[in-house]
């Protein structure tokens, strides 16, 4: 978490579950980064590793939430 603050100059806020519930708790903040991982999975290219290097992999990234933006303005 650290090396994110001093890279980045992010603040990196980990949400744990309330001791006293038990079973399924919705957490804040949490369903958008699962949220985010899911769309990314939607797209094949991404859905496993097959990219060497890891520039390639960053590219895709970004062309993938790219078109999930504009489809979503459209």
């Amino acid at each position: 978490m650290h090396w994110v603050m001093d890279m980045f100059r992010w603040i990196v806020e980990i949400v744990l579950r309330p001791l006293e519930k038990k079973g399924f708790v919705i957490l804040p903040k949490r369903w958008v980064v699962e949220i985010t991982f899911g769309w990314l999975n939607w797209c094949r290219r991404l859905s496993k590793d097959y990219e060497r290097l890891s520039d390639t992999s960053e590219t895709f990234i970004y062309i993938t939430i790219i078109r999930i933006m504009v489809r979503r303005l459209a």
